[in-house]
């Protein structure tokens, strides 16, 4: 279990860093030259031997690779830490997309075996069905049921407290993509403030040195592009996922209270 759920944090991660690499390709500037001497235009100069010298200029890279390498040792970490709360979003969002369904939480066949049982007043059948297919609702009934002879209001109370700790295990899933909804742009504004320090350092010195300042600049908004990139599909899941789970949490618990109405009359002898 602990090999698969590292295998899709690794998954995740890769498809995040595709995604951004498509994202950092810009196009690059236009080469600047100065004129040369007497207004031709040319952008080249003639030194004092009359060897002519160019004064093309090469423009630093900003693209996403070179700025994560050119971000030294600490901004190599924010952006290991940036691309890990990416994978973990991916991750966290695929894995309930595929438990958090109402088939998997009320399984259509549990709920016609419970119904039968209890049509028949069978409570230990019904028994045998949530133990034979475990799962959130099957974990509430067999509380309800396994407090039968002690009344029906403890097991209502046993339903009730089951019923809450499931829905805490469902939500807590999702709080967890929450979590990472927030980590993602806050990485992106601590990269921010480390390029612009780096940039108003660099300015302070007096003398600039271009690339180094579009590094420092390109570290500023790259993280807080790809912190934004990461946050807002993330908020969005949450939102999606909290609302599936609820409603599928208000189904739930109908269809439990609906399942045990008919323990109000069920009389166990003992023997």
């Amino acid at each position: 279990m602990r090999k698969s759920w590292a295998a899709r944090i690794v998954l995740a991660t890769g498809i995040i860093l595709v995604s951004f690499s498509a994202f950092s390709q810009a196009p690059a500037p236009a080469a600047s030259a100065a004129p040369a001497a007497g207004g031709s235009g040319v952008g080249t100069l003639v030194d004092e031997t009359g060897k002519a010298v160019s004064t093309e200029r090469v423009a630093p890279s900003w693209g996403l690779f070179s700025v994560v390498t050119g971000s030294g040792v600490l901004g190599v970490l924010l952006w290991l830490f940036l691309f890990s709360a990416g994978g973990v979003a991916v991750y966290l969002m695929v894995d309930c997309y595929i438990l958090i369904q109402e088939k998997r939480i009320m399984p259509p066949g549990l709920v016609s075996n419970v119904t039968q049982a209890m049509g028949e007043g069978d409570v230990v059948k019904a028994l045998q069905h949530c133990e034979d297919d475990p799962g959130p609702l099957a974990n509430i009934l067999t509380a309800g049921f396994s407090h039968v002879e002690e009344g029906f209001d403890v097991i209502q109370e046993a339903i009730r407290t089951a019923a809450d700790l499931e829905v805490e295990k469902l939500m807590q899933r999702i709080n967890w993509i929450s979590v990472m909804a927030n980590v993602a742009p806050m990485l992106g504004l601590l990269g921010t403030v480390q390029g612009m320090i780096w940039a108003f350092a660099e300015i302070a010195k007096g003398s600039v040195d271009v690339g180094y300042l579009a590094t420092a600049i390109g570290q500023a908004l790259y993280t807080t592009a790809v912190g934004l990139v990461i946050a807002v599909p993330t908020v969005s899941g949450f939102y999606f996922f909290r609302n599936l789970a609820n409603r599928i949490v208000l189904k739930m618990e109908a269809l439990t209270m609906e399942l045990i109405k008919d323990l109000r009359n069920v009389e166990v002898v003992q023997e």
